[in-house]
């Protein structure tokens, strides 16, 4: 197994979009690279995202980034449908320089490649999320009505 943290927009639908995925064995919804040890109003830097385990015999980086770019506007800053702010910012981030190589080819072999606005960072600090937020659109269905991902993305791979 092998574990990538990825970010697309609030985390609610990013989760729910992951975890049906083919190869994905768990997810944890989080945030990512922020510059304190624990989370406060300001989030202090931190991009909300999906701690995804996945076996990479069955899902490659690469097969990760095409699942992401289906959910998320890459040219965007910092904004996912209704969702404004650093927080919401797009990227992946590792503790494995070839995951981080792997996406990178991913976005430079795209055509748009100039303008894509997606992070590929080293993972330098991660917080898991409260409980209310872990598998939220599972919770509360109704959710999905914020939510940027369209509804039939939620069960197209599962």
């Amino acid at each position: 197994m092998e574990t990538v943290y990825l970010a697309g927009g609030c985390l609610w639908g990013v989760q729910a979009f992951i975890k049906t995925l083919p190869g994905v064995v768990a997810t944890e919804a989080g945030r990512a690279n922020g510059t304190t040890t624990e989370l406060d109003g300001d989030y202090d830097g931190y991009a909300e995202c999906v701690k995804t385990t996945f076996e990479p015999n069955k899902i490659s980086i690469t097969d990760l980034m095409n699942y992401l770019f289906e959910i998320i506007d890459p040219y965007s800053v910092n904004k996912q449908g209704v969702d404004e702010g650093p927080k919401y910012r797009t990227g992946i981030y590792s503790e494995y320089p070839r995951h981080l190589e792997e996406a990178q080819v991913f976005i430079n072999q795209r055509p748009d490649k100039e303008r894509i606005a997606v992070e590929v960072l080293p993972l330098s600090n991660y917080i898991k999320s409260a409980d209310e937020h872990q598998d939220r659109l599972d919770k509360c269905p109704e959710d999905i009505s914020y939510c940027h991902i369209h509804p039939e993305l939620l069960t197209k791979y599962k």
